[in-house]
């Protein structure tokens, strides 16, 4: 199998899909909030997932919150094996929506005077990069402006089902994947563009447990999740594979060398991208968490500011935010998307997978309305773009492809 790299491997547990890109295509200058009071179009939302289980997708689970009301359902299997159903409230693999704690986390800590946004890596974890880089900020790691390389090859993953089925323990430390920079040089001086980037967000959770003295997992629990009340959600350690009461199994389709496929359940996997892509959590959990996070409930104004503060540079090799009137500058915030699908919304929001995996929360600035959903592909190459608009635009009362 040829080598492939961690840039590879972190594209995939950032899953930002076409359903980003699409969603990214609005005006260019920052759009009115578009404000959803009225009830969620409970018919348009139940057609979304309609066809469930599919070759592609096995399962959905939506839920979509708000001034306006409440609407949760599903679709498909949740067990394929054994023909259960879905759980509403199950838990998944949340992917780079981890990214979006990650952030919080640290802003409440620059909240604190203990990180100065403004302070370099070189300052806060001496050596971690390699000599000779030029400085980055904290905050050019949240925002993706760092420049940093997206890494070496830790592993000989070639992107295919039966790889990840026959290697779904396998797992690195975060210091691995920082180490893995050695010998690379950086992509742009950093602050100049933005390149989405997992190694960011690896070397965001080691800053964390530099500044405080505790795990990345301690300091989410008790700054984010406890408070919350966000009981089924976690930060679970690289070598616990285990995946508790989850809302569908993973089940990926390995094909066979005469043809055909079979299905490999790959619920159990690593959870090893940490504080870049490893959370698992519910759509409940999740809503919460956004709901929270959007009102001010859990950063002080001036942190609740970056939250939405998208630098003023050119996008750096990043499709997902290349297309439409923005096309070519930034998309990214402080752990958050901006996107503006149609003229008068204004959208902010994650995405995130894990092998078996698609799963998004999205919402208006004022988080009048809110839409949190998982699927289960059978591709490693996650859910097919329709699929996913089709949940956005019945959330969000968007246009048609």
């Amino acid at each position: 199998m040829r080598a492939r790299t961690t840039a590879a491997r972190l594209a995939g547990t950032a899953a930002i899909g076409a359903l980003v890109v699409a969603l990214t295509a609005g005006t260019s200058g920052a759009a009115p909030v578009a404000v959803h009071r009225s009830a969620p179009d409970a018919a348009a939302l139940r057609a979304s997932i309609a066809g469930l289980p599919s070759e592609a997708v096995t399962s959905a689970v939506v839920l979509v919150d708000g001034d306006g009301g409440r609407w949760s359902g599903t679709a498909g299997t949740g067990d394929p094996a054994t023909g259960r159903p879905v759980r509403a409230d199950g838990r998944f693999r949340i992917g780079s929506i981890s990214k979006v704690f990650t952030a919080t986390v640290v802003l409440q800590l620059a909240a604190e005077h203990r990180i100065d946004l403004d302070g370099t890596v070189q300052q806060y974890l001496p050596g971690a990069l390699p000599a000779g880089y030029p400085p980055v900020t904290v905050r050019q790691l949240l925002n993706h402006t760092s420049g940093l390389p997206t890494g070496g090859g830790l592993n000989d993953d070639d992107g295919s089902a039966a790889w990840f089925a026959a290697h779904a323990a396998d797992h690195w430390t975060a210091q691995q994947v920082v180490d893995s920079l050695a010998g690379q040089p950086v992509q742009f001086a950093p602050g100049t563009a933005q390149q989405y980037n997992g190694v960011n967000y690896f070397l965001a959770g080691l800053l964390v447990e530099e500044v405080t003295g505790r795990s990345f997992a301690r300091e989410v629990t008790d700054r984010v999740l406890r408070p919350l009340g966000l009981h089924r959600t976690s930060v679970p350690a690289a070598t616990d594979t285990a995946l508790p009461d989850p809302t569908a199994h993973a089940v990926l389709a390995v094909p066979r060398p005469g043809g055909g496929s079979d299905p490999v359940d790959v619920t159990r996997q690593s959870p090893w991208p940490w504080a870049e892509g490893g959370m698992v959590s519910t759509a409940p959990d999740l809503e919460r968490f956004l709901s929270a996070l959007l009102r001010g409930e859990l950063l002080p104004p001036a942190q609740q500011a970056e939250l939405f503060a998208v630098p003023d540079v050119p996008n750096f090799r990043n499709q997902n935010c290349d297309l439409g009137p923005t096309a070519g500058r930034a998309c990214f915030s402080t752990g958050l998307m901006r996107f503006t699908p149609e003229p008068g919304v204004e959208l902010w929001g994650k995405t995130g997978s894990r092998p078996g995996y698609t799963s998004a929360v999205f919402a208006t600035r004022d988080a009048s309305r809110e839409l949190v959903y998982s699927f289960t592909p059978t591709s490693r190459q996650g859910v097919p773009f329709p699929v996913q608009y089709r949940v956005a635009a019945a959330a969000f009362d968007l246009p048609p492809l």
